[in-house]
């Protein structure tokens, strides 16, 4: 495949980059969402790990609705036509259960954090609750939450899977299109 052909069905960097950044925000937010119940109550290290994952869920979700709007806006790249129909039509799927799932467990989290004494917090920084201090909502939404993470996480691992596919059986272009624009020394003023 000529490196227009590729050039011509990836993503603007902006998308790129709003890819990465969440990437990262949702990993960070995996692994301590899966660490920090574990760690004692009452302790300085568990408001820690609380505070740090609602603070990078809220940036995440930021960038989340950007992406968000930035989609709504823009179509996605084509897929290759030697791509089966039914790759294109998971692909398409496993894309917008991403965004359905990336609300949700944001919106749970911050609910969760609404119906608790703490409430939801920006580095250290109280934010707006929509709720008060109730255990059993922050359960209801808090088991939401976790559900949805859950979800999303066995859906990040297929996503991953399938880029890898195409990276190294399929070699179709398809995992380049997320990746950040390289600079041939040609076009560099340097």
């Amino acid at each position: 495949m000529t490196s227009e052909a590729i050039a011509s069905r990836t993503y603007p960097r902006f998308a790129v980059m709003l890819h990465w950044i969440i990437a990262i925000g949702v990993l960070v937010l995996l692994a301590t969402g899966a660490y920090m119940v574990g760690v004692p109550k009452n302790t300085a290290a568990r408001g820690l790990y609380f505070n740090l994952h609602k603070s990078v869920g809220i940036l995440t979700g930021g960038f989340i609705i950007l992406l968000i709007i930035w989609r709504s806006r823009h179509r996605a790249p084509e897929l290759p036509a030697t791509m089966p129909r039914w790759e294109r039509t998971a692909a398409g799927w496993n894309h917008t259960l991403f965004y359905l799932l990336m609300v949700f467990v944001t919106a749970f989290g911050y609910l969760t954090s609404s119906f608790s004494a703490y409430g939801p917090k920006l580095f250290g920084i109280p934010l707006p609750h929509w709720g008060w201090d109730d255990p059993a909502l922050r359960g209801r939404f808090a088991d939401w939450h976790r559900l949805v993470a859950w979800i999303f996480a066995v859906l990040i691992v297929l996503h991953i899977l399938a880029a890898l596919k195409h990276l190294v059986f399929d070699r179709d272009g398809v995992f380049q299109r997320m990746l950040p624009e390289r600079r041939s020394r040609s076009n560099d003023p340097a």
